[in-house]
């Protein structure tokens, strides 16, 4: 049997060492990961400011009419993004201010403002200016109801409905436009 000088026991022992910390490294990064994983725990970057439904409720089948009594059809091929709010009768300061809100945000769309339509259900406030983007739709009670949330006593929630006509968001009253616009963003780069 052969026997190792002192510096060849030295050099196998910092082979297994290194060996050691890179098998270390590796699984303890796999470990950390599949900890924040199953922990629940996403990047900031990936989080939405809304409220995801998973799954998306489906709204397809729920006739709408515009305020003219022509139909509003999804026209999922013309892919718009659509903006839901249906606030109740009397809410004109709130939904003066929200009706600008979401002005400002669509605005802020440039070039994809057109991928964008805003749907009031039912009429809207005389002081709520006109806005390109602004569909103004009939009351539908049955619509009305599968929306999530909508009779909220802190006020008037918004919905995002994606172009096949699913709700994906829902935006409890008094959020932050800036993070309505951020997850509006985020989906218009889907089409």
């Amino acid at each position: 049997m052969n026997a190792l000088t002192p510096e060849q026991l030295i050099i196998r022992k910092r082979g297994r060492r290194v060996l050691l910390i890179i098998f270390a490294m590796f699984f303890g990064s796999m470990a950390l990961a599949g900890a924040l994983r199953f922990s629940g725990w996403m990047p900031q970057v990936n989080r939405n400011h809304g409220q995801l439904f998973e799954p998306p409720l489906d709204l397809r089948q729920e006739p709408l009419r515009l305020a003219d009594g022509s139909p509003y059809e999804w026209n999922p091929a013309a892919r718009h993004w659509r903006i839901v709010l249906a606030p109740a009768a009397e809410c004109a300061p709130a939904c003066v201010t929200l009706s600008q809100q979401l002005d400002t945000v669509w605005q802020l769309f440039g070039h994809n403002a057109d991928n964008v339509e805003i749907l009031w259900l039912g009429a809207p406030p005389e002081q709520v200016a006109p806005s390109p983007a602004l569909k103004v739709l009939q009351a539908s009670p049955a619509f009305r109801a599968k929306l999530p949330g909508v009779d909220d006593p802190a006020g008037i929630p918004v919905y995002v409905i994606d172009p096949n006509g699913f709700v994906v968001l829902r935006y409890a009253p008094g959020f932050d436009p800036g993070g309505l616009r951020t997850d509006l963003s985020r989906l218009l780069k889907l089409k």
